[in-house]
């Protein structure tokens, strides 16, 4: 029991101190195996019984629906990005009017869940690459965004993923990713600090270069409050 106890107190911290373990989301080799109406059932079921152990009366007709949607939500929405097949399919062009500069999209609305207690993570992104002689739709960017922050994620990672996906569209390493998000699992709980906010980057190729990696800092402070 001593032992159980100590390691229930171990894996607690690490939650609260933002541990990652992975590169990639850990998922089981069966992640797939049921499908997503079979993954609802199962998931309202278990929502259900947590309600009910709450002591919640499930028969108020504010209550009665919950199970489903939570479930629902968790399946198509916030975690609809866990599925492979909801990738988003990138499409490439050949840079032929020869753009030599870096391209930034910035401000992309994020909107994830802290993997640790399964809260919201609100935030912005900021994605910039450098062409080699493809470019990839504005778009695209965006949605390689919400694709992987739709799932339990620590927001390191989440930068790793969006600029290893973006490396492999785009075949460079020059791409960088700058994220700004609040956690509400450190702002609405825990510490309950209700300002902060926490800033990760992920820089390849050419952008561990301070100064490039200057200039792409230098275009996220412009205003374009238009």
């Amino acid at each position: 029991m001593k032992i159980e106890g100590t390691l229930e107190e171990h894996f607690e911290q690490l939650g609260n101190d933002h541990f990652s373990s992975s590169e990639e989301t850990p998922l089981r080799e069966d992640a797939f195996v049921l499908n997503d109406e079979d993954k609802i059932d199962r998931i309202k079921d278990n929502v259900r019984e947590i309600m009910l152990t709450l002591g919640l009366d499930l028969e108020d007709d504010s209550l009665k629906g919950t199970p489903n949607r939570v479930a629902k939500m968790f399946v198509n929405e916030i975690f609809g990005g866990l599925h492979p097949d909801r990738k988003p399919k990138s499409s490439t062009f050949k840079n032929k009017y020869k753009y030599g500069e870096m391209l930034v999209e910035k401000n992309i609305t994020l909107y994830s869940t802290c993997e640790h207690h399964l809260l919201p993570i609100v935030g912005k992104a900021h994605v910039a690459y450098i062409s080699n002689g493809t470019v990839v739709g504005l778009s695209k960017m965006n949605r390689i965004v919400d694709y992987y922050a739709k799932r339990p994620q620590v927001q390191e990672r989440l930068n790793i993923q969006v600029v290893r996906e973006l490396q492999q569209v785009l075949g460079t390493e020059d791409v960088a990713c700058v994220i700004d998000a609040k956690h509400l699992c450190v702002n609405s709980r825990g510490i309950r600090d209700i300002d902060s906010s926490t800033v990760t980057a992920e820089y390849g190729g050419k952008f561990k270069e301070e100064a490039v990696r200057r200039e792409f800092l230098d275009y996220l402070n412009l205003d374009t409050n238009f």
